[in-house]
C-alpha cells in the first residue's frame, strides 16, 4: 500500500473523469519536463515513476504533481538534471545529497549504491538529504525487493506542515511515510507496505477536490480546528490540518519519520525554518539489508508460512478476503494497465496548460 491507509482502486470512468494509457500519459509527460530543463533520461525516469504511480492507483503521487514541480522550478526549488552524491561513509553509514534535484532521480540512484553496498557487505544505512519530493516510496523498497534484499524506510516531508499531532488542532508535522519491502519467495509475492503516518496523504486530498468530491469523515481538520470534510481546507490559507493515522500511533511513527530522516539524517526536520509551501523537500532514512545474511538461511519458509497462516482467514462480510501489502497495487496496475488511467477533468486541464505554456504539443496524447 503506499502513501496512505487507504486501499487503491481501479476505478471506472464517470462524469469529469477521462481514461488516458499509461503509455501516452507518460510520453505527454516526458515530453513536458524536456521543455521544462530536464535532459532525456532524467524526463524518462520521473515520467514513468509519476504514471507508474498512477497505474497503481495512486494519483495522489501521480502526474498531478506536476503543477508543484514547474512552480518549484519557476521558484529556484528544484534543480534539473543533478545527480545523487556521495557525501559521507563510515562503515555501513552512507549520506548522499541530491542537490534539489528531482527525488523520482536521486532517490532512485540513492538507493542503487545502497543497494551496492548491501549486496558487498551485507547491510547498508542510508541517508538521503537536499532532494525535492521523492514520490511514492513503495518504488523504492521495490527496487531493494526486485534486488533480493529487505528495505525499511524512513521519509520526512520539510514543506508546509500538514498533520496536527495527536490532541492537537493545529498542523505540525509532514504525511512522513514508513516502507517495508521484503523480497518475494517462490511462493508469496514482494511485500511491499507503504503508507502515510496522516490518516490520509494530502495528494488523496488534491485529487477529491479536483472531482468535486468530500473526504471521509474523520481525516480533517479545519482551520480552526473543526473536523470537516472539505477537502478544500488544505490548500487555502490559513490551512486546516490532517489528522495523524490511528491517532496517538500515526502521531508517535510520524515525529520519528522527522527524527530519523529529518533530524538525525539530514538536519532538515519539519520546523519553520525548512517550511517553504511552494516546494516539498523529502529526506530519507533508509536500512537496506540481505535476509540470508541475517542468521536464518531459512528466512522465505517463515514467510511462506506467516502468508499462508494469514491468507487461510474467514473473509469478512462483503469482501474478498485478506490482500497482501502490495496486492491491491498490482491488481489496480493490471486493471489500469489493460483500461487506462482514470484522470479527472480538473488534472487534464492542469497538465494541458502546463505543456501550453512551454509549447509543448501534446493533442492526441491525453484523450
Amino acid at each position: 500500500m503506499s502513501d496512505s491507509a487507504s486501499t487503491p482502486a481501479a476505478g471506472s470512468a464517470g462524469p469529469g473523469i477521462r481514461k488516458v494509457t499509461a503509455e501516452h500519459l507518460a510520453e505527454a509527460v516526458r515530453r513536458l519536463l524536456r521543455a521544462a530543463g530536464s535532459d532525456a533520461d532524467e524526463a524518462r525516469i520521473v515520467a514513468d515513476h509519476l504514471v507508474e504511480a498512477n497505474l497503481r492507483g495512486h494519483d495522489s503521487h501521480g502526474v498531478g504533481m506536476l503543477g508543484l514541480y514547474m512552480g518549484a522550478i519557476a521558484g529556484g526549488f528544484l534543480r534539473p538534471n543533478q545527480h545523487a552524491a556521495v557525501i559521507g561513509e563510515s562503515g555501513p553509514f552512507l549520506a548522499v545529497g541530491g542537490g534539489n534535484g528531482y527525488g523520482q532521480a536521486i532517490a532512485r540512484e540513492a538507493m542503487d549504491i545502497a543497494i551496492a553496498r548491501a549486496r558487498r557487505d551485507g547491510l547498508a544505512a542510508l541517508s538521503l538529504r537536499d532532494t525535492h519530493h521523492i514520490g511514492r516510496v513503495g518504488s523504492y523498497g521495490e527496487q531493494c525487493s526486485a534486488a533480493g534484499l529487505v528495505c525499511i524506510a524512513f521519509v520526512n516531508v520539510a514543506s508546509r506542515p500538514m498533520v496536527a499531532p495527536h490532541d492537537g488542532l493545529r498542523a505540525r508535522l509532514g504525511t512522513n511515510p514508513i516502507c517495508i519491502a521484503v523480497p518475494a519467495t517462490q511462493a508469496t509475492p514482494a511485500l511491499v507496505l507503504d503508507f502515510a503516518t496522516s490518516a490520509v496523504a494530502v495528494g488523496k486530498c488534491r485529487v477529491a477536490m479536483a472531482k468535486g468530491q468530500e473526504m471521509a469523515p474523520g481525516l480533517v481538520l479545519d482551520a480552526q480546528g473543526n473536523p470537516t470534510r472539505d477537502p478544500a481546507v488544505m490548500f487555502e490559507e490559513p490551512t486546516g490540518a490532517l489528522l495523524p493515522l490511528g491517532g496517538h500511533k500515526g502521531f508517535g511513527l510520524a515525529l520519528m519519520c522527522d527524527v530519523l530522516a529529518g533530524a538525525l539524517a539530514a538536519a532538515m526536520p519539519g520546523t519553520p525554518p525548512h517550511q517553504e509551501a511552494a516546494r516539498v523537500m523529502n529526506n530519507m532514512f533508509a536500512i537496506v539489508f540481505d535476509p540470508a545474511r541475517g542468521g536464518n538461511a531459512q528466512w522465505a519458509d517463515g514467510v511462506d508460512d506467516i502468508v499462508a497462516y494469514v491468507r487461510d482467514t474467514p473473509a469478512a462480510a462483503g469482501t474478498e478476503g485478506v490482500l497482501l501489502p502490495g496486492e491491491p497495487e498490482r491488481r489496480t496496475r493490471a486493471a489500469r494497465l489493460a483500461e487506462g488511467i482514470p484522470l479527472s477533468t480538473a488534472t487534464i486541464g492542469m497538465l494541458e496548460s502546463l505543456c501550453a505554456e512551454r509549447g509543448v504539443e501534446v493533442v492526441g496524447l491525453l484523450g
